[in-house]
């Protein structure tokens, strides 16, 4: 994984800031956490509240002292916090952490897992999202009682660096194609900007095959044939619908890790949403959470604490007997806990 690297040696224990979010995001993560120390991760996590939880009891969704330990240790775990719809209410705090530490790159791999039961398998991506513009910029105006205007903002920098980052994770990891989605037959100048942007990358990836696809059609395409997939490169706002869609193709949000990838920080997450109507019912899924967390430990040159983690995943999920229920289970979030940690 590219982007920055932890504050630590390898060998050396890692202070990360640990954001628990909001509805069932204590739950997973805290779950996650367990996972992880018992597998022999060392990593000292500063507690930090974010999102609703912060704001009921700080009077603000983001603190300073939360943006300080992320300034300070440059990689996170977070979990999942909760956006308030329409105008009244706190601006986005994923998007806020974004923006001010412009972690520009968000990457999601979906992988079949074993004994997790789809409509397809064999499917290896990487969605590759541009993570700080787009409509995402939240350039929003009312021009006339009843008409309102959202601005698109594509720049050539963030272009590049996104499609150079696609390119370069294609490379180490052995990847043989990058597929760039886009409208530009809609949106001329913005995605066509994008576009021109990853096909002058393009030409310096040789070995990489290069094609592009209407984000519609990339759509149907995905749904049909997800195997045809290897790194998908995107722009902010289809990046996160196509992302999710994905995510469907190999059991749902509950299993799917996400990433948000800077220079200098790192901010690890599980991608589903704050789940009000089952938290504090030890029902949820903390899959997603741990496999952020694994990402995490690969990021800091923790690998085999990471890999001892990964195989006592896919023991469990072949065993399919301690599986929650939206994996067609019954068990609790803190028995899928303690069996992974048994199998560890």
């Amino acid at each position: 994984m590219t982007g920055a690297r932890g504050n630590a040696r390898r060998d050396d224990t890692v202070r990360a800031t640990l954001i628990p979010g909001d509805g069932i995001g204590p739950e997973v993560i805290g779950a996650a956490v367990r996972v992880m120390e018992a597998a022999g991760a060392r990593i000292e996590w500063d507690v930090q509240l974010g999102g609703k939880a912060a704001f009921d009891k700080l009077g603000t969704a983001i603190p300073d002292s939360l943006l300080a330990s992320f300034r300070r240790h440059r990689v996170g775990l977070k979990g999942p916090l909760e956006t308030q719809v329409g105008a009244v209410g706190y601006r986005s705090i994923n998007v806020t952490l974004r923006k001010t530490f412009d972690l520009y790159a968000n990457v999601r791999p979906i992988r079949t897992l074993p004994g997790v039961k789809t409509a397809f398998t064999g499917v290896d991506l990487v969605v590759v999202r541009e993570n700080t513009e787009d409509l995402y910029s939240g350039i929003e105006h009312q021009i006339a009682p009843g008409v309102v205007e959202s601005v698109k903002v594509i720049t050539a920098r963030a272009s590049r660096r996104i499609a150079k980052f696609a390119f370069d994770l294609a490379r180490r990891e052995g990847r043989k194609q990058v597929v760039a989605i886009h409208k530009a037959n809609i949106m001329k100048l913005s995605d066509g900007l994008f576009l021109a942007c990853a096909r002058r990358t393009a030409k310096r990836y040789p070995e990489i095959a290069y094609r592009e696809l209407i984000v519609d059609n990339a759509c149907m395409q995905l749904v049909l044939r997800p195997q045809a997939f290897d790194v998908l490169l995107l722009e902010n706002l289809y990046g996160d619908i196509v992302s999710d869609l994905c995510a469907g193709l190999v059991g749902g949000l509950g299993v799917v890790p996400g990433a948000n990838l800077g220079d200098r920080h790192a901010l690890f997450e599980a991608v589903h949403g704050t789940a009000p109507d089952i938290a504090g019912k030890d029902v949820a899924n903390p899959l997603a959470a741990l496999f952020s967390g694994v990402m995490l430990l690969r990021h800091v040159g923790q690998a085999r604490t990471a890999d001892r983690i990964d195989r006592a995943v896919e023991r469990l999920l072949r065993e399919g007997r301690t599986l929650t229920r939206d994996l067609g289970g019954h068990a609790s979030t803190s028995a899928v806990t303690a069996r992974l940690i048994a199998l560890l």
